[in-house]
């Protein structure tokens, strides 16, 4: 059964097995505005928890999306580039930039709940 978390970074990811599908938050989404393009990662890319791997560039500003997990980015949503409104679907579904094989599973207990991050925001 997959699961929810979300980063302090506003990532939002779908955990599925051992495998992450990685997007971003509605708060991000929000925040970014109108998008107007989407770097993707390359498949096979090695990646570190923290480290940015794929940028969203809005109107308004470029945003870093960030790794949650080490890991090896398996598979990039290739669609997302020419359709940008994908990304505001759930990262279950079209919303996800790429999906990264997770090589530390231990990490994932570092996410954030809904809740949690619903209480995060609340901070903000």
């Amino acid at each position: 059964m997959a699961v929810l978390k979300y980063t302090n970074d506003h990532e939002c990811v779908k955990i599925e097995g051992d495998i992450a599908w990685v997007g971003i938050t509605k708060y991000a989404q929000e925040a970014l505005g109108d998008l107007v393009y989407v770097e993707l990662p390359s498949v096979g890319k090695k990646v570190k928890k923290g480290e940015y791997f794929a940028v969203v560039e809005s109107v308004k500003t470029a945003a870093e999306v960030y790794s949650p997990v080490d890991g090896e980015v398996i598979e990039a949503n290739d669609n997302m580039p020419t359709d940008l409104e994908m990304i505001k679907s759930p990262v279950g579904e079209q919303g996800w930039i790429a999906k990264i094989k997770i090589s530390d599973p231990a990490q994932l207990a570092n996410l954030m709940d809904e809740a949690a991050y619903k209480k995060y925001l609340e901070s903000l």
